[in-house]
């Protein structure tokens, strides 16, 4: 059985996004005040959960941004929202899923404070 796959009737945990967020290590900015723990997605069955919404501190994972700017003067976060199914659902309603989670946390993710700055990408792998 792939990593993909979950045997029928067995729950599955999946990303349905996964990215970095950042911001400059001297400014006070506190997550907590702009984004949620959990998404209240449309729920497929009675018994399907809210995603959840993670991030936690990591080294940058890169040393340089796009425009040559170095990550060394910020403070990186691993960025991750899943969601427990009871069964795997198809990957078009995952798609579906990523697109609301996407779309519930883009004006959330546009209000945080100038320097902090983002970059997602639906994922759709089984934790």
């Amino acid at each position: 059985m792939s990593a993909d796959q979950t045997q029928a009737g067995e729950r599955a945990a999946i990303r349905l996004l996964q990215g970095y967020v950042w911001h400059p290590a001297d400014a006070d900015v506190d997550l907590e005040q702009f984004l949620p723990r959990e998404l209240d997605l449309t729920p497929r069955t009675p018994e399907d959960e809210n995603a959840h919404v993670l991030w936690d501190d990591v080294t940058p994972p890169f040393a340089f941004f796009e425009n040559g700017e170095p990550t060394a003067g910020q403070a990186f976060y691993q960025f991750t929202v899943l969601k427990v199914y009871e069964e795997r659902p198809s990957n078009d309603s995952l798609h579906e899923d990523a697109l609301a989670a996407s779309s519930a946390l883009g004006p959330l993710l546009e209000s945080t404070p100038e320097g902090v700055g983002w970059q997602l990408w639906e994922d759709l792998r089984e934790l």
